[in-house]
């Protein structure tokens, strides 16, 4: 039986009326899927978010594309509202029968990792960018674009040490497009903003609010800097800016968030634990945030905070503040390490002195004056 359906509508739903509610036949919203694109970047949250750099760029080259992006459950969130895409899918089997069915123009796999790459071999398309699986069950870069990316992560002379472009550069080369230079996004509902809103108005604020994120993750060692170091600065901004610090982590960092505020001596307030999206919102709302190579990082880029990032155990050129902050890097010999155990006294993080950390936030807070 013939249909007046027009299935290739980015509008059609299938099993009920779209928005508009009304007939196919003539409807003056009809919109062509155009180029099908599908983006499979599973993980970690924070380097989901830094990733969507090559959305300004490949929405440009193709225009009127449907982009779908398949992520981890944890990073749906960060995703969920981002202007460029059509269509956000959690990882997993339902979406591997779903996608498995349909035929993309182009699929992109971001990740090097065997299960992310796997999934995006088992899609059917005419063009394939950045990595899939070889026979041994291990990744492979599949064209010129994923290769320099692919080739950092074997040695690490090159990815500590010579590389000197940013990973939202990197990740532009693995999609086949041209860096725009555009700051990635984290779009925000509206129910977290007003969550935000409503915890910040509980406290008696200062003209300045300061961020505090002092946790950052167990992958590495040191990734984190010091509690009496935060504590100092927490300080330090109170007698120089008249300002607040609000000390800010996740349910892991509670202990470190306790010690900070206790330390600081009534200099900082505890910015309590959130779900992901209202942490999101309170770290939208300060001035500025001062952190350690963390998602909260990615986060205050993607909203346009002014950002002060401190640097140890991983790569700083590898992260792009697109003007709006400054990198601390450690003077440690040893760092940039990626260790996972480290025995070295003092660490790298903790060779971050007070005084520069707090000469990067005065420098930072004036430019946005």
């Amino acid at each position: 039986m013939e249909t007046t359906a027009r299935f290739d509508c980015r509008h059609f739903i299938g099993d009920r009326p779209c928005q508009w509610g009304g007939r196919c036949e003539g409807c003056e919203h009809y919109s062509p899927m155009g180029r099908r694109i599908l983006i499979v970047k599973l993980a970690a949250a924070g380097d989901v978010l830094r990733t969507t750099a090559i959305l300004p760029p490949l929405k440009r080259k193709h225009e009127d594309s449907h982009i779908t992006w398949v992520t981890d459950a944890t990073a749906l969130p960060l995703l969920r509202l981002n202007p460029y895409l059509d269509r956000v899918m959690p990882f997993g089997f339902p979406a591997y029968v779903e996608l498995s069915g349909q035929w993309f123009d182009e699929v992109i796999c971001l990740d090097k990792e065997p299960r992310a790459a796997a999934f995006a071999d088992a899609m059917r398309a005419e063009t394939r960018r950045g990595y899939g699986l070889t026979e041994h069950g291990t990744v492979r870069p599949l064209d010129e674009g994923a290769r320099y990316d692919f080739e950092l992560g074997l040695c690490n002379e090159r990815k500590f040490h010579e590389n000197a472009r940013s990973a939202p550069d990197i990740f532009c080369d693995v999609a086949g497009v041209e860096a725009s230079g555009e700051p990635y996004l984290l779009v925000l509902p509206e129910d977290s903003l007003e969550y935000a809103r409503d915890f910040l108005s509980r406290f008696d604020l200062k003209e300045t609010l300061i961020g505090l994120n002092v946790g950052a993750g167990g992958v590495f060692a040191n990734k984190a800097w010091s509690v009496e170091g935060y504590a100092e600065l927490a300080r330090l901004i109170a007698s120089e800016f008249d300002g607040v610090a609000i000390v800010l982590g996740g349910p892991d960092d509670r202990d470190r968030m306790n010690r900070v505020v206790e330390l600081a001596g009534g200099a900082a307030i505890d910015g309590g634990t959130h779900a992901l999206l209202d942490f999101a919102a309170i770290v939208a709302h300060v001035d500025a945030l001062v952190t350690g190579d963390t998602m909260a990082l990615h986060m205050a880029v993607a909203e346009g905070v002014p950002v002060v990032a401190l640097f140890g155990p991983t790569v700083p050129q590898e992260i792009e503040l697109y003007g709006r902050g400054r990198k601390v890097v450690t003077p440690a010999d040893c760092a940039p390490c990626y260790r996972r155990t480290c025995e070295v006294a003092p660490n790298c993080m903790e060779q971050l002195p007070v005084e520069t950390v707090m000469s990067a936030l005065r420098e930072t807070l004036d430019e946005g004056e």
